[in-house]
């Protein structure tokens, strides 16, 4: 078995550090023949930094101590040529010494950087892309004499979605905290007294439901400032959220929107650009839903979203809304 494992490097190795025996793996590997190997300490593939800086016997102590100790750095070949190494050493229960298993990792250590540099491009490109589009659209209707709370109301948006962005940015792309999402969609909208409180559990969404939601919550705070509770001092919009499993044992969350202490609500009479932004991003094409609640004593919005879509699945769609009242629908 162990000479035909020719993708790994297996050795023993005394209780010094010194080769004992030297895989067909590791003569591939290393370059290094058993003749050159054997009787060599383990620094023999170790970097310069690295041995000064005493890495191969502490990952011998370690290994002494707990009975393995794991290793992923860059190791040299006999050509000098530096590869990322991947494996462990283990300590032999007789207290003879240890055995080591390594692996080259280099093709997956350079994709992974590769992906890193391309994610952090695309990062940087997206940010300059909406600020470039947030100027382009504040310059734009400037000139064409739109009046100042069109153009504050369209410039806010843009920041929440690059908000929304930021978050994502933070987790790689891959989730994002939904406390953290609320958070930054309500900070701007909280008096210094507080107004807005918040509540729920560790509840992780893909990218696609963390920028429906963000601009959900900035649409519903921006309206409760404007025409909600939040236009009078002892007003209140309490944000809470939970997640449970449906009959089918999927997972689904579901976030409740609550204002109190602000004026009369009425039902609309016409649809607002906020309630049509809930309808398209948690209608049927999300599987999830939205539902408003015109209480007098206040409005309440309830989301609902599943948990396990998949990340490809475009639950946001925002068209061209330029016509309807910003407000959702006080």
């Amino acid at each position: 078995m162990i000479a035909n494992a020719r993708e790994y490097a297996i050795m023993l190795l005394d209780r010094d550090g010194r080769i004992a025996t030297w895989s067909p793996g590791a003569e591939r590997l290393f370059g290094f023949s058993a003749d050159e190997a054997i009787g060599q300490r383990l620094h023999l593939f170790f970097l310069a930094s690295d041995v000064a800086a005493e890495a191969p016997d502490l990952e011998l102590e370690t290994a002494r101590k707990k009975g393995r100790a794991e290793n992923s750095r860059w190791h040299v070949r006999k050509d000098k040529e530096r590869f990322w190494g991947n494996g462990v050493t283990m300590r032999l229960s007789d207290g003879s010494g240890f055995v080591k298993i390594l692996r080259d990792e280099t093709p997956s250590k350079l994709a992974d950087e590769q992906r890193v540099l391309l994610l952090n491009e695309l990062n940087h490109r997206i940010k300059n892309t909406l600020a470039t589009v947030q100027s382009l659209a504040e310059q734009t209707l400037r000139a064409g004499n739109v009046d100042a709370g069109t153009r504050e109301s369209l410039t806010n948006r843009l920041l929440a979605l690059s908000q929304a962005h930021d978050v994502l940015v933070q987790e790689n792309w891959a989730a994002a905290d939904l406390h953290t999402i609320v958070g930054q969609a309500v900070a701007p909208h909280t008096r210094s007294d507080g107004g807005i409180e918040m509540n729920g559990p560790p509840v992780r969404v893909n990218p696609q439901q963390a920028v429906a939601l963000s601009l959900a919550l900035h649409e519903l705070a921006t309206n409760a400032l404007k025409y909600g509770s939040l236009t009078t001092p002892d007003g209140q919009v309490a944000v809470t959220w939970n997640t449970a499993l449906d009959g089918q044992g999927r997972r689904y969350m579901n976030l409740l929107w609550e204002e109190s202490g602000g004026p009369h609500v009425t039902e609309p009479q016409q649809t607002g650009f906020g309630t049509r932004l809930l309808a398209k991003n948690f209608g049927r094409e999300s599987g999830g839903s939205a539902r408003l609640d015109y209480r007098p004593e206040g409005l309440r919005c309830v989301l609902e979203l599943p948990l396990s879509h998949s990340a490809e699945t475009p639950i946001l769609d925002v068209e061209a809304e330029r016509t309807g009242k910003e407000s959702t629908g006080k």
